[in-house]
């Protein structure tokens, strides 16, 4: 069983219209979900799939960090994986926070955008965190250039870096797709 508590404000993102969010979770996950109205969120296995709570906590986990629904379900397949940054850890006022939180989504949403083309990724920033999806190899890229951005550098470093991450994993990609003939 898994106990978790959610912001007030995501309840209704994470129970759905008539509840479709919250029944397809259990239905995909075969668990029984129970939100209280103060957020506290209950997850009970309601299958023989033991990791079912795991993931469904993963996804319960991700629309409380501001994530859609429909991304937080990417976590169903074993091909995706979430990743939540505090920011808290990195920064100590609020004034910083607010503003180290504007970088990372940049004028207009650029910045997160980018970040989220370049990897592939969902980026979602919300509260005093971070929410990312992906693949293990692109999330990992996907955080590392948030971290440079609460570390303080410049926009253009973390393009660039991102910039030359996309080109590796592009190489990877084609490296394994290509197999010789003998």
């Amino acid at each position: 069983m898994e106990y978790l508590r959610i912001p007030k404000d995501r309840i209704g993102v994470l129970i759905g219209r008539r509840g479709e969010v919250k029944r397809r979770i259990e239905r995909e996950l075969k668990v029984k979900i129970t939100v209280d109205r103060e957020g506290m969120v209950t997850i009970e296995n309601a299958g023989d799939e033991p990791l079912g709570a795991w993931v469904a906590r993963d996804i319960v986990r991700a629309i409380a960090r501001g994530m859609a629904p429909e991304k937080a379900m990417k976590l169903t397949s074993e091909d995706y994986t979430l990743e939540l940054i505090d920011l808290t850890e990195y920064l100590r006022t609020p004034k910083a926070l607010v503003r180290q939180k504007a970088r990372i989504i940049g004028t207009g949403g650029k910045t997160r955008r980018y970040i989220e083309s370049t990897t592939g990724t969902y980026v979602s920033v919300y509260g005093k965190s971070v929410a990312i999806i992906g693949g293990y190899d692109e999330v990992q890229i996907a955080r590392e250039a948030v971290l440079m951005l609460v570390q303080g550098k410049p926009h253009s470093a973390v393009y660039r870096f991102l910039d030359r991450k996309a080109r590796e994993l592009k190489e990877k990609r084609m490296l394994s797709l290509w197999k010789p003939r003998l």
